[in-house]
């Protein structure tokens, strides 16, 4: 029988994202679980094959037997949703910045806000497979990383873990992202008419994303800068990363690191020394392309690294995660 994977949060951009991926997954099957008044949801036509609801309760978790349940909440609201879950029995992962950080103090010095479940964030774990793969097979309550650290940590972790970067010029990384990247909820800020034919910066120098970076490439806050963009599409994150090279004398070089690191990675796709990926290549998949560029006479190097925000910067990460999780393959429901 397949696993029965339930969504909460299934009317947001990342939570209709795990519909459709799990919709045609060979393994699982979609069950929504409903935490909000129907307001605002799309219409559907009658008969159309949607999957199952049931109110978001540990009782139905309990009842239906549910494996797997992804929680596309705000953080708070899966701090609040998540121990009567795990308690219930199934999996937890969760797409918010709930669970990603280590400690209570680190979560409130950047989201501004106490961390009402210490318990479970010492429990959780990080789920970005290609750096921590061997903790995933079997986690209770796996924490999906966010998108620009995705794509940040893959492309910085493995030169640091080399040793090819000049840690004392510090590493500067610049991300643009698609407004689906915002979340559904109306804002302002993301409206058609001030974002169309735009191009603009936010949280600059306190976004909530650095701590991650941070966290899985072994950085110290003063070596990294991080400014995120604001791109006038719906989805796709690019980030180009600059850096001092040290110990390369080619582009060729520095992108054997990456085959080093990656050999097998099924969804790491390099590009040959010199060519870099742009947002189309990337989109609706839940790959990573990294390409790069570097200056040997002045050691200046260009990382690009491109994915899909909502795929595997969100929705494609947590199938991923709950492949490993629950023991299927990796890439099922995926490709």
């Amino acid at each position: 029988m397949p696993a029965r994977a339930a969504i909460v949060g299934f009317r947001g951009y990342a939570g209709a994202e795990l519909v459709r991926l799990l919709a045609r997954h060979p393994r699982a099957t979609p069950w929504l679980l409903d935490d909000l008044p129907e307001a605002g949801e799309r219409p559907q036509p009658p008969a159309c094959g949607a999957p199952r609801r049931w109110p978001a309760t540990p009782e139905a978790v309990r009842q239906e037997e549910l494996a797997v349940v992804f929680l596309a909440t705000p953080a708070e609201v899966s701090m609040e949703r998540a121990p009567g879950l795990l308690e219930a029995g199934a999996v937890v992962i969760d797409l918010s910045g709930a669970f990603r950080l280590r400690t209570p103090e680190n979560y409130t010095r950047w989201y501004k806000e106490s961390h009402t479940q210490p318990r479970l964030l010492a429990e959780a774990v990080y789920g970005l497979p290609e750096l921590s793969r061997e903790r995933l097979g079997g986690a209770r309550l796996i924490s999906n990383p966010g998108c620009y650290p995705t794509a940040a940590s893959l492309a910085i972790q493995p030169l640091i873990q080399a040793g090819v970067v000049d840690r004392g010029c510090g590493i500067v990384c610049n991300a643009a992202s698609g407004v689906s990247g915002a979340g559904r909820k109306p804002s302002p800020k993301t409206s058609f008419c001030e974002v169309a034919e735009n191009y603009s910066c936010y949280s600059i120098l306190d976004h909530r994303h650095v701590p991650e970076v941070l966290m899985n490439c072994g950085l110290e806050e003063g070596e990294f800068s991080f400014t995120a963009h604001l791109l006038p599409l719906d989805r796709g994150i690019l980030e180009t990363i600059y850096f001092r090279a040290r110990g390369l004398a080619s582009a060729q070089d520095l992108m054997r690191v990456y085959e080093a690191r990656y050999q097998g990675e099924p969804f790491i796709r390099l590009y040959p020394a010199g060519q870099v990926p742009d947002l189309r290549a990337v989109q609706r998949t839940n790959c990573c392309d990294l390409g790069a560029r570097l200056d040997p006479a002045s050691g200046r190097a260009v990382v690009v690294a491109a994915i899909d925000n909502l795929v595997k910067g969100a929705a494609g990460q947590a199938v991923q995660n709950m492949n490993l999780a629950l023991g299927f393959e990796e890439t099922e429901g995926l490709r």
